[in-house]
């Protein structure tokens, strides 16, 4: 895949990096006992230390922690057995605190790396910088009332993990392989449940564009995107953005943008300078946190199969393409799914079934695999009926129609709608005798020479037999008749 843009006069190469905001799976705050269930009415879930009183003493949550170390491990990261939590100072009507407890110089994570699975097959990997820990914000509330902005803190004081990546993607088909990867890695582990619908996954867009071959150009960075498909869309706006500006003479402000999700356009927030004024220090209330490296093993000991290891051993186990398995290990249900299903029985078919049919009825439904309404079991079902000639593949397909509309299984359907596969070989033969008497010219144009009548012939024994014939039966069969 190329990675360079023809501009008026001459290629660009893009330069992407991203921050990604994860919200921790905790039930609890990450200096606070304070609840963190989505969609609570405002300003519900919000402790003193939330709401910053005087007085009040943030108590770091050891899930939160534990949380960051899994990750940490799942993306192959360096694990700092010591880090800092400081202070960054900014005002702003929804940090009641007038500063966010983060984590700047010394992060809990350090250098790791993501392997990016591209559609055309190849993979790349992607450098990570870090992963720190850091409280969420609370939520500003512009649209409520013509000239008042409301605030809403039951966000304040969620744990976030702040992913960083290096500057090593080229294209925004990379940058959304990255997200895509990163929120499955999260999913596995069980650290966040990557809704970016629900703000619990949300990502800033660093881009910017050079000469092949030159040092790296000013950087923009679009803040708070919130789908994969948009993150594409800001990186792909962005780039021509730049490459205009600067062959029309202009140069690149390094600002923080907006992506305007109604116009499809980013659009300058504030311009953003060199040294950023948050005025970092260690915060008093809380001392560095000391991890024993045998508690971190332990964590370790406990995580499960990853996407990339799981498509591997679907590849060398199962014998499946790199696309298939790659497909299927993108979402951890459907790796299980898929697995239940192909216990037992042919993988291939397993895998078509489950990609084909299956994910084609969820699409259609806008559901996804945990709501589906076929269990892996009843799906395994249909399979065995088909593997040992019950029915054939083509009424498999309507037998799955009626699964899905009813939720019974595969061999309840067959049994009441009469649908078992015709084997007896007499029953075939005198469906054949009937076809081709019923048509002697087209017997003896086929005798003649025009062999792709066949298909007609197979058609209409498919056709006496209500598609119930076997068709390898009739195949052959009809073969011998015709050829006899």
């Amino acid at each position: 895949m190329t990675s360079l843009i023809k501009g008026e006069t001459g290629d660009w190469e893009v330069v992407i990096g991203l921050e990604v905001h994860a919200q921790v799976i905790s039930n609890a705050k990450l200096f606070s006992g304070a609840s963190t269930l989505f969609g609570a009415e405002p300003n519900t879930q919000v402790s003193f230390v939330d709401a910053a009183f005087p007085g009040m003493l943030p108590v770091i949550n050891e899930h939160c922690v534990e949380q960051a170390v899994r990750t940490g491990l799942g993306l192959k990261a360096q694990i700092n057995l010591f880090s800092v939590f400081d202070r960054k100072n900014y005002f702003y009507a929804d940090l009641p605190s007038g500063y966010q407890i983060s984590q700047f110089q010394q992060p809990i994570v350090g250098k790791g790396e993501i392997v990016l699975d591209m559609p055309d097959g190849t993979s790349r990997t992607v450098g990570v910088t870090r992963l720190h820990l850091e409280m969420d914000a609370g939520k500003s509330v512009h649209d409520l009332h013509p000239s008042r902005t409301y605030v809403d803190l039951n966000r304040s004081g969620v744990a976030l993990m702040e992913i960083v990546s290096e500057p090593d993607m080229r294209t925004s088909e990379e940058a959304a392989a990255y997200v895509r990867k990163l929120r499955a890695i999260l999913r596995y582990l069980g650290t966040c449940d990557g809704n970016m619908e629900e703000g619990s996954m949300r990502c800033d867009v660093n881009v910017s564009v050079r000469r092949p071959g030159e040092p790296y150009g000013t950087r923009t960075e679009t803040k708070n995107v919130n789908s994969i498909r948009y993150v594409q869309m800001a990186i792909d706006y962005e780039v021509q953005r730049q490459i205009e500006v600067i062959e029309g003479g202009g140069t690149i402000v390094q600002e923080t943008r907006l992506w305007d999700t109604t116009k499809f356009v980013t659009r300058s927030m504030r311009s953003k300078e060199e040294a950023h004024d948050y005025r970092y220090f260690p915060d008093p209330d809380l001392l560095p946190l000391e991890l024993e490296q045998s508690w971190v093993d332990a964590i370790k000991a406990t995580l499960p199969e990853l996407p990339d290891d799981k498509k591997a051993r679907f590849i060398s186990d199962y014998k499946l393409s790199n696309y298939d398995a790659g497909v299927l290990v993108a979402e951890r249900a459907s790796a299980d799914f898929y697995e239940t299903v192909a216990k037992g029985r042919d993988p291939k078919l397993a895998a078509n079934w489950t990609m084909g049919e299956l994910f084609g009825a969820l699409n259609k439904q806008g559901k996804g695999i945990d709501q589906s309404p076929v269990s892996a079991e009843d799906l395994g079902g249909l399979i065995d009926l088909i593997s040992d000639n019950t029915i054939s593949g083509r009424i498999a397909k309507d037998v799955f129609a009626e699964m899905v509309a009813t939720g019974k299984p595969a061999a309840l359907i067959v049994e009441e709608k009469g649908l078992r596969q015709v084997t007896d070989t007499g029953a075939i033969d005198s469906a054949i005798d009937g076809v081709l008497a019923a048509n002697p010219d087209k017997v003896a144009e086929y005798k003649g020479g025009k062999e792709k009548l066949f298909g007609f012939f197979v058609g209409q024994v498919m056709k006496q037999t209500q598609g119930k014939a076997n068709p390898a039966m009739v195949n052959e069969i009809l073969t011998r008749k015709l050829n006899g």
